[in-house]
């Protein structure tokens, strides 16, 4: 139900309307600011904050694995994009293209970067000649262009989002696949577990599915509070289906002239905005502690005969928690309730409340953003305590999300009415299919749903047959409704 008694706090439901909650949020929060150009946003510092702190925390992971950064050009020339025909078939609706200079036609129409194999690789068959030269290992940080769509969603669905895009070349196929699954899960995954406390259902998508271009695409799909899955990551091995058209050769030890493999693997800004879908309530943000610039507001509560006594009391809080990098909300055109709900709305981790009972006790009023229990807590005791309630708030909501997950997941392998019941209940359904390109229509066709993964490892019992199309099952997958 709508809250229409406040401009400051969120007026929509987040399940009943979630597209107007959601820009609520991250508006009012102060995530983003749109522009005049539809799909594109300004990330303001609290959303450039997470960013950077993903990015500093994957930019380690990436380089104990002996990646390196670099950065490549915006444009791509059209001959260059069309070189590998399956790629460019995939990414052309979505393609924007720089045709003139001034005014000037160009010769040739150049591609603003959709993803970078076909801007990195003409330089990987300059520097690639010997297997010493393998494995080559480039990251870049960069943003993309991706036009075609009818609905953006700030982080969600973006013309011009950022992310970093991660480009391979190995001697072996054996090399490349091993690396296309670490990155998945010891660097995406651990990633949105360790700094957003969100799980995931991981595996390979299916050939529909699959990365234009890739052999095979390897995912995390995440299933939101609002009854839909969204893909958080990929990664692609793209097996030698670049290396090939552009002309990438290596003289092997067994001195015969070989195709290296490639991965590409990308992690994007929709991971702030499949945060915020996750974690975040009808009080507005809630932010991880991890990435949160603010861990804590300090919000003292006076009155003018105690205000100067509150206010040193609430400074040497401030002095003593810096390393949580405290805000201390003194300001006195605000009353204290509007203070406290902007706060909720913020998404602060861990809001503190000092007034006159705790100027006497020595103590304070400690309230953490997920459960909005109030607990008193000593001065003595303090640091200590607030350390141990964002690592305990962390795992709070992983948990709960972790709970949701496992709790939506039902398994159906035989009947399709069944399983269309459970699609439209707002389930991820584990079933069975023969894994065709086809399937994947009736699939959608029947149920509205569409093909999430195919878990790694998943045994598949004997016998089964697809439920969409009648036909010997080869895999299990998961289907849901997508955002």
């Amino acid at each position: 139900m709508a809250n229409k008694d406040s401009t400051l706090g969120i007026q929509y439901d987040k399940l009943e309307d979630t597209n107007a909650w959601y820009t609520e949020v991250i508006t009012k929060s102060g995530l983003i600011e749109y522009t005049d150009v539809s799909g594109c946003y300004i990330l303001r510092p609290k959303a450039q904050y997470i960013w950077d702190t993903i990015r500093n925390y994957m930019d380690k992971k990436l380089r104990a694995r002996g990646v390196r950064n670099a950065s490549f050009p915006l444009f791509i020339p059209e001959h260059l994009l069309m070189k590998e025909k399956e790629h460019v078939e995939g990414f052309s609706p979505e393609v924007a293209w720089v045709t003139h200079a001034g005014n000037s036609k160009l010769a040739e129409r150049l591609a603003v970067r959709p993803t970078s194999e076909t801007i990195m690789y003409p330089a990987y068959a300059k520097w690639i000649r010997s297997y010493n030269d393998l494995p080559l290992k480039l990251n870049q940080w960069c943003s993309v262009v991706r036009w075609e769509f009818k609905h953006p969603m700030p982080f969600l669905r973006s013309r011009e989002f950022h992310w970093q895009e991660g480009h391979t070349a190995f001697a072996t196929q054996e090399e490349a696949k091993a690396e296309a699954t670490d990155i998945l899960l010891n660097v995406y995954k651990k990633t949105y577990e360790e700094l957003l406390a969100i799980p995931s259902l991981a595996g390979y998508k299916s050939e529909k599915e699959k990365f234009a271009g890739a052999v095979r695409t390897l995912s995390l799909e995440m299933f939101l509070p609002i009854g839909k899955a969204i893909q958080g990551c990929t990664t692609h091995y793209l097996g030698q289906n670049f290396s090939k058209p552009f002309n990438i050769i290596f003289l092997d030890k067994d001195q015969k002239k070989k195709h290296p493999h490639q991965n590409s693997w990308g992690f994007s800004t929709r991971s702030i905005g499949i945060m915020v879908m996750m974690h975040s309530d009808s009080r507005g943000l809630v932010l991880p502690p991890k990435v949160a610039e603010h861990k804590v507001i300090i919000i003292p509560i006076f009155t003018k005969s105690n205000r100067d006594e509150i206010l040193k009391y609430a400074l040497s809080i401030k002095k003593k928690l810096s390393k949580f990098n405290p805000i201390l909300d003194a300001r006195e055109q605000y009353s204290v309730g509007w203070k406290l709900n902007e706060a909720e709305l913020n998404g602060v981790p861990i809001r503190i409340e000092v007034g006159k009972r705790e100027l006497a006790d020595k103590s304070v009023t400690l309230v953490r953003r997920d459960t909005l229990e109030k607990q008193s807590v000593s001065i003595r005791r303090l640091e200590r305590r607030v350390k141990d309630e964002l690592q305990a708030m962390h795992q709070n909501l992983f948990k709960r999300a972790e709970q949701f997950l496992e709790s939506s997941i039902v398994e159906e392998t035989k009947e399709l009415k069944k399983i269309v019941a459970y699609v439209k209940a707002k389930r991820v359904v584990k079933t069975v299919y023969d894994g065709a390109r086809e399937t994947d229509e009736i699939i959608k066709e029947k149920t509205g749903a569409k093909t999430l993964v195919i878990p790694f490892k998943e045994k598949l019992k004997q016998g089964l047959r697809c439920p969409f199309s009648g036909n010997p099952a080869k895999h299990v997958v998961y289907i849901a409704r997508s955002l």
